[in-house]
């Protein structure tokens, strides 16, 4: 974690606030992968991740969008109210949990509302690489899209097709017509609300795509998952000490109420901060963000949200 300062901010809608952070003591910040999130620790001492959405390669400030939610808990709320010019904050290094593909003839970037953010840098960095790719982006209006003004002066604006107001029916046909026949060795990258990419991941399966070249990013949790058949296990780290996670505890509130250090941000098992090896057992999967690839292996789990299927499960911390 490091200290920022924010050096600009302006309201891109009524509800999504741009924010410049640049390193309070001047170090040139290091270029990250495009999609790549930071956590971010606002004035009220929350911490939330948010995706980067500036060029990766501007070492001078990274640049999020905060959308103000109806019912925060503290986190979008006190960014939007407290953080201006001069406001310092505490961020983490750059991670990446949603990136860009190193094969495929071309990248579909598709993105509705706040969703624009992490496909926002994945454009820049498509550009410079001079990639084919083409970005759609649906919103309510054009006064509710965020860095609308921006994608129609940036140089890749001829590969932006905005769907703007036209209302859920006719943009679905629009993606729809989007991904008809896409080349086999395409990859297909979405982000916003949850039916929106669900919707998106059926129109590139039914493309042909298989399901690792469609790719995508949650904000927020799903709907809270049924534990009423949740029983006990036991964690055990590899270092020896071994610790009961009864039903309605997680392995990270376990090990931190025994005092062991374990870094953790969302606790939603989107973010990725709270990933442990699994040196042995079973994991019980229930996070958004392992890749089927990642979960089908059964070496990684994220303690904020996943048990286990086995009676122990032993783990090493990072």
């Amino acid at each position: 974690m490091f200290t920022v300062t924010v050096t600009d901010t302006h309201d891109e809608t009524d509800t999504i606030k741009v924010l410049r952070l640049a390193r309070t003591d001047g170090v040139a910040l290091a270029a990250y992968p495009a999609g790549a999130h930071i956590d971010v620790t606002g004035p009220t001492g929350i911490t939330r991740p948010y995706s980067l959405c500036g060029p990766p390669d501007d070492s001078g400030a990274y640049t999020i969008a905060v959308k103000r939610e109806a019912d925060s808990r503290g986190g979008s709320q006190a960014l939007h109210d407290k953080a201006g010019p001069g406001t310092e904050l505490t961020v983490g290094a750059p991670r990446q949990l949603f990136g860009l593909a190193t094969d495929g003839a071309r990248h579909h970037l598709l993105a509705a509302g706040i969703g624009i953010t992490p496909l926002l840098a994945m454009a820049y960095e498509l550009h410079a690489r001079e990639a084919e790719f083409t970005l759609h982006y649906v919103a309510r209006s054009r006064a509710e899209a965020a860095f609308a003004g921006l994608l129609a002066e940036s140089p890749f604006a001829d590969r932006v097709v905005p769907h703007f107001g036209l209302g859920r029916q006719a943009s679905g046909a629009a993606l729809a017509a989007a991904l008809t026949g896409p080349a086999g060795d395409s990859h297909v990258y979405t982000c916003g609300p949850r039916d929106f990419m669900a919707h998106v991941r059926g129109l590139a399966a039914r493309a042909g795509l298989p399901e690792e070249r469609i790719h995508s990013e949650l904000f927020q949790a799903d709907v809270p998952q049924d534990t009423a058949a949740d029983t006990a296990f036991e964690v055990e780290l590899d270092t020896g000490e071994v610790y009961p996670v009864p039903p309605g505890r997680s392995i990270a509130e376990v090990l931190e109420e025994n005092g062991v250090p374990l870094d953790t941000s969302c606790r939603e098992g989107i973010c990725g901060t709270c990933v442990l090896r699994v040196i042995e057992g079973e994991p019980d999967h229930r996070d958004h963000c392992l890749s089927a690839k990642e979960k089908a292996a059964g070496d990684q789990i994220a303690a904020c949200v996943s048990r286990a299927r086995s009676s122990r499960l032993v783990v090493e911390l990072w």
